[in-house]
């Protein structure tokens, strides 16, 4: 199966999609006004310590203080413990760890969330191409992707080479990608990771509390590093700048893979390839149509997030019992991929259609959990409940797909959502470009909702500028009070 990474690059968003078959598999966005904090590290100070949770709010400079839980703790000199590197504290109090007022190093380790602050842990890592450092913790392992028990223990025992590199009580973790890498390879990245964090150890003396010491890669950066060599054979991007800063990215990071890095200079736009804008699209919707007929609909809470399967206009060709194993066993596959483009973390709840046999049911949980294991993000699936419902859950590390694109709409009151006004915008300047590919027109006029105009002229009139001079052709705008936010015309004239 071919796997390819398109990377789409504007003013001020980034973009890229990750394709398996032809089919988009995962999509991520970084915008300029909003960074993931995911692997930053802070130098933070302990707001409150709170000993019937066994956990502390840290302010590291956010908008909202982050949580701190023990057993995200390691008793490090980072955290005022005595012994580096020993085992997670559960069997510490948090009263015994922090303070008050103690100034304390740790890292993001989920992204704000609604009305929750930053998870975070004082067990730092940070990531290379193959392997993780682990700065205060001596541990040595693997990945348990890497399944092969010959290339585990080989790898295993290049892990001990490497060890005597490391000063006390530093350990590593062979990352996915690192298998089948040259024992070079990998004494190249523990090299290069120790200069790393030689450089952040100096900046933690000399920054002051609440403040960010150590910034992960940014996004089109942070994708070669994390995918590109696992079965990803090249990565296209639409921004001839940020092709040469890759290229010189991944000749740095690993040589034998820069030439799959590719300028792509296409007449149609790079997300068009695959029908990745219309599948992001659809990975908006509630909705999610089947071949069959059926349909899934997706609902995200703050607690948890739940899919529903329904029939719809399928009715089979034979008895009841085999149009719903059809469906249900279509809707798993589907169900997968959903929640691995959405982005869905957390307990995830799946109300398939009743089965009366047991047989039909664990078909279902097998097809499921078959599909699940492309997902690189950790699932743990249960059987069955009494009521029928299919309990799993999902690990969340960063903002699904709808948090960042989209907001709670004004109108309903937070029931819904609707896109924000900044992908309205990026839409249309999409639109834009489309348009001046498809017709020799002397001006585009934009017709919008007032609220998008605005947003348009002001915040996004530098790259409303920079498309006009890209283009050679005028772009004016135009308010219709009777356009809904998501709603906009782009008149070539």
């Amino acid at each position: 199966m071919s796997t390819e990474i398109l990377v789409n690059i504007s003013h001020s968003e980034t973009r890229a999609a990750l394709v398996e078959g032809g089919a988009v598999q995962e999509v991520f966005v970084q915008r300029a006004a909003r960074h993931g904090l995911v692997g930053n590290i802070y130098k933070g100070r302990v707001q409150r310590v709170l000993p019937g949770m066994q956990a502390a709010f840290v302010d590291i400079g956010l908008e909202r203080t982050a949580f701190l839980h023990a057993a995200d703790m390691l008793a490090t000199p980072a955290n005022g413990g005595e012994t580096a590197g020993a085992a997670p504290v559960e069997r510490l109090s948090i009263e015994r760890l922090l303070s008050e007022g103690q100034e304390v190093m740790v890292q993001v380790v989920k992204d704000p969330l609604g009305s929750k602050g930053a998870r975070l842990t004082t067990a730092l890592s940070i990531p290379s191409r193959y392997l993780v450092l682990l700065p205060y913790d001596p541990h040595m392992g693997v990945s348990a992707r890497i399944e092969d028990d010959a290339e585990r223990a080989r790898l295993k025992s290049v892990l001990e080479r490497l060890r005597q590199q490391l000063p006390a009580p530093f350990g590593l973790i062979v990352r996915t990608a690192g298998e089948n890498a040259e024992a070079e390879a990998l004494d190249a990245d523990v090299k290069f990771l120790l200069r790393l964090w030689n450089t952040i150890s100096s900046k933690m003396a000399a920054t002051a509390p609440g403040t960010m010491v150590h910034g992960d890669l940014p996004l089109s950066m942070r994708v070669l590093r994390d995918l590109l060599g696992t079965h990803v054979e090249r990565v296209r991007i639409d921004s001839a700048d940020e092709f040469q800063r890759l290229r010189e990215f991944a000749g740095d990071l690993a040589p034998q893979y820069a030439p799959q890095v590719e300028l792509y200079d296409g007449a149609a736009p790079i997300f068009d390839l695959y029908g990745v804008e219309d599948d992001l699209h659809r990975a908006l919707q509630r909705r999610v149509d089947l071949k069959s007929g059926g349909h899934l609909v997706f609902d995200q809470t703050e607690a948890m997030s739940t899919v529903d399967v329904n029939t719809g206009a399928y009715v089979g060709h034979s008895n009841l019992e085999d149009t719903v194993l059809k469906t249900n066993l279509e809707a798993a596959h589907a169900i997968a991929r959903q929640l691995r483009l959405r982005n869905l973390g957390g307990l995830i709840i799946i109300d398939f259609i009743d089965m009366k046999g047991e047989a039909h049911r664990a078909q279902v949980l097998r097809a499921l959990e078959k599909e699940l294991k492309r997902d690189p993000a950790r699932s743990t699936v249960y059987p069955f409940s009494p009521l029928g419902l299919v309990e799993m859950t999902r690990k969340r590390t960063r903002e699904s797909l709808g948090h960042i694109l989209c907001e709670p709409c004004p109108s309903c009151e937070g029931r819904g959502e609707v896109k924000t006004a900044d992908t309205v915008c990026h839409e249309i300047l999409r639109e834009i470009t489309r348009a001046a590919r498809q017709f020799e027109a002397a001006e585009f006029r934009v017709i919008a909702a007032p609220s998008i105009v605005e947003r348009l002229s002001e915040d996004q009139s530098q790259s409303l500028a920079e498309l006009e001079e890209h283009l050679g052709r005028p772009i004016r705008l135009q308010a219709e009070t009777q356009y809904a936010r998501d709603n906009f015309d782009v008149v070539p004239t």
